[in-house]
């Protein structure tokens, strides 16, 4: 079996692949990737049977490029890898994919990669996009790295999006979480279950109750979810929401 190694930390490339290479029956494909970007332009050259998948990178994390891989027809087994404190392990447990926990044991490296060498499309895709016909789609988990590491928020649970500055709030069934990803990237992805009510917003089209407006001639938005609260409603936006609204 090829197994392809992605970590941003070199002695941590270094350490797996010389534990892979003393497993019998197992081929550690070269050169390794430091990246997200980097793993999915190796993947698409070496093809590899197994990947180790770094969670915590630069750029695209190991959930992202996870993502990615399930709009592939046979992407590769894959077994995320992080320290203890970087994400929720009962996340990963119930969606059944692979993981270790670092610093990685001989021990736990040998069965994690005996689980893996069955293809693992389906679990995979459990986590991180819906199995749809055509292999690709919005994803159907969003991750944020928080204080308790990397969480994954179904998307059935988000409420809105809000972009403040260079980051983007997140408001779910839980609280919120803060999250680097463009909010027009989002709305690209996830235009069929969103609607833009401000040029910063993005709601659930599920959750809406009802459009208002106030005795100023504002126009408010009230969601299910936000206990009474409403987001304000712009005014170039005002009719393509009634609309969408007559729709639902």
């Amino acid at each position: 079996m090829n197994v392809l190694i992605v970590d941003d930390e070199p002695q941590a490339r270094e350490r797996l692949s010389r534990m892979v290479s003393e497993l019998e029956g197992y081929s550690v494909l070269e050169p390794s990737a430091t990246n997200g970007d980097e793993a999915l332009t190796l993947i698409d050259s070496l093809k590899p049977d197994i990947v180790l998948l770094d969670i915590r990178m630069p750029g695209l994390d190991g959930l992202q490029v996870a993502a990615r891989l399930c709009e592939r027809e046979t992407p590769p087994a894959v077994v995320f890898c992080a320290a203890q404190d970087e994400f929720a392990l009962e996340a990963f447990d119930a969606s059944a994919v692979g993981h270790l926990v670092k610093p990685v044991r001989p021990e736990s490296l040998l069965e994690a990669l005996k689980h893996a060498e069955r293809p693992n499309r389906v679990q995979l895709a459990a986590l991180t996009r819906p199995a749809a016909e055509s292999g690709n789609g919005p994803r159907s988990h969003i991750s944020a790295r928080t204080r308790k590491g990397i969480e994954l928020i179904p998307l059935a649970q988000v409420i809105y999006f809000i972009a403040d500055h260079k980051y983007v709030t997140l408001r779910h069934e839980g609280g919120e979480v803060l999250l680097d990803e463009p909010l027009k990237a989002l709305e690209d992805e996830f235009g069929d279950r969103f609607v833009r009510i401000h040029r910063n917003a993005l709601v659930a089209r599920e959750r809406i109750e009802r459009l208002q407006r106030t005795p100023l001639g504002h126009f408010q938005l009230f969601l299910k979810g936000l206990n009474g609260d409403a987001l304000i409603v712009s005014r170039r936006h005002v009719a393509g929401v009634r609309k969408m609204m007559q729709q639902l």
